[in-house]
């Protein structure tokens, strides 16, 4: 059985002391593959330094999440257009909007997000989008932006019914589930339901938002299972068949 955990901050010091045990056993527990997204200029020197070392195991995208959306952001992005390879990196992100945590940046996160989702129609690669309550905000610029050539996935989908069937009309846009799912009070085992398998991905967002039974403690790839297991009894599936159709939809989003 093999998984692929779309989208885990693996270069974070949380990791420090034990990365190596952590990839080793993700090989022992079918996690085949980690797609790893940078946040911001110090980030990504850290992430190019990990991919080195797990080449095999890891996978780069590349991008400014919106909490690190400073004034200056341009110059930061013409660094990273002016390193970037198709050969390095698999995705554009991690991107988007997050009105949680800093309202009064929205117009620079909007622009940034705009110029983020131009260089990836350029290049033609997905974008990995950041939603934390800002789904209008974000289907406003896509419904602007959206062409055949964008495709992606909104990571950590945690939104309702009416956001799932928004990002439904757009062609090739994915939802990464997470350890969220196994909560409780989540909404998304009554979402999920009505989403095709076939725009369905996993993911961690390690070190964050562990799933049930590791809830509250540091996540990481190895805990993938437990999403999966939830996911196959909501959709009424095998383990084995959620692995095998996340794992193809992963590898035909992300091109690996």
């Amino acid at each position: 059985m093999q998984l692929i955990d779309t989208h885990a901050h693996l270069y974070q010091e949380e990791f420090n002391t034990d990365i190596d045990l952590i990839l080793e056993n993700c090989k022992k527990n079918g996690v085949e593959q980690i797609l790893i997204p940078n946040v911001d200029a110090q980030s990504w020197p850290q992430m190019i330094q990990l991919n080195q070392k797990y080449p095999q195991q890891t996978k780069m995208m590349l991008g400014i999440h919106p909490c690190y959306v400073q004034a200056d952001y341009s110059d930061l992005l013409t660094q990273m257009k002016a390193n970037f390879t198709h050969q390095n990196y698999i995705a554009i992100g991690e991107i988007g909007i997050d009105l949680y945590w800093d309202k009064s940046t929205l117009q620079i996160q909007q622009d940034a997000f705009v110029e983020q989702i131009r260089w990836a129609k350029e290049v033609k690669l997905p974008i990995v989008i950041h939603a934390r309550e800002s789904f209008n905000e974000i289907f406003e610029i896509l419904d602007q932006e959206i062409n055949q050539d964008l495709k992606g996935v909104f990571h950590c989908f945690t939104g309702g019914e009416t956001e799932r069937d928004k990002i439904l009309t757009y062609p090739n846009f994915y939802f990464g589930i997470g350890g969220v799912l196994t909560y409780k009070k989540s909404n998304l085992p009554t979402v999920i339901p009505k989403i095709p398998n076939e725009l369905l991905v996993l993911e961690t967002d390690a070190p964050y938002l562990s799933p049930v039974p590791h809830r509250g403690k540091r996540n990481e790839p190895n805990h993938l299972l437990h999403t999966a297991q939830k996911l196959a009894e909501i959709k009424n599936l095998s383990l084995q068949e959620i692995a095998k159709i996340t794992t193809q939809n992963a590898q035909k989003l992300f091109g690996i």
